[in-house]
């Protein structure tokens, strides 16, 4: 007796982590914003360093938590206070951050993540979630996705349910039509799960969280390769 189920209508992904690894990227890019405040704003950089600049934005998001929605309008406002601090001209904000969001996006996807995202076109609807801000029109992935949800703009982050809801409903699938792959179980897994969505868990370093919290993924899975086998194994 065949017991598979019909494939999901749509598959969404969150971004960082998911797709590229961004720590190392987050770090060069304030690599390089850094080295622009040398040059361009030397009294903040005398004043600051990378750590302390990062200080000074938890301590800022402790007193405004409506911030963690925008990680970008975020850093702009700690760089705000940092050049108000050090008597540097504001104005200049904005074109640290173009050369901070310029690194931010110089994103390299995993080797599995092109290739699988082509397979999986020809099958469903391809969409993101993300409470990050990659951009990726920026990135030149942008053309995969149908629907991209970004918590900055939505106003709602994961893992609230309404974030997962209004991609689906953008999408116009039903949240059990649709599977929802991120690197997070507590944010992507488990909050796919409460909106009604299933959920694979992108693990693609081996990690034992899911135990730790007492989250149980519909699948895991270390990279597309991965995904879509379970795609086949367990549709029709």
């Amino acid at each position: 007796m065949n017991t598979r189920r019909a494939w999901p209508k749509a598959i969404l992904f969150d971004l960082d982590d998911t797709l590229w690894p961004i720590a190392p990227v987050i770090l060069q890019a304030e690599d390089k914003l850094f080295a622009w405040l040398r040059e361009h704003a030397p009294r903040v950089a005398e004043r600051f360093t990378i750590d302390s600049l990062r200080q000074a934005r938890l301590e800022l998001l402790a007193r405004k938590p409506e911030l963690h929605l925008d990680l970008g309008k975020l850093r702009h406002a700690g760089l705000v206070a940092a050049f108000e601090e050090a008597g540097e001209d504001a104005a200049k904000v904005e074109h640290a951050m173009t050369q901070f969001f310029a690194a931010r996006n110089a994103v390299v996807p995993y080797d599995d993540v092109l290739p699988g995202l082509l397979r999986l076109k020809k099958r469903v609807l391809i969409g993101s979630i993300s409470n990050g801000n990659a951009d990726l029109r920026t990135i030149g992935l942008s053309h995969h996705f149908k629907v991209s949800v970004a918590a900055s703009q939505f106003g709602v982050a994961k893992p609230d349910a309404a974030i997962f809801l209004a991609a689906c409903k953008e999408l116009d699938v039903a949240p059990e039509d649709a599977v929802y792959v991120g690197d997070d179980v507590l944010l992507d897994v488990q909050g796919a799960q409460r909106a009604g969505l299933r959920a694979v868990w992108m693990n693609r370093t081996g990690s034992e969280k899911h135990l730790e919290h007492d989250v149980v993924p519909d699948a895991v899975v270390r990279d597309f390769d991965e995904l879509l086998d379970w795609l086949g194994r367990e549709h029709g």
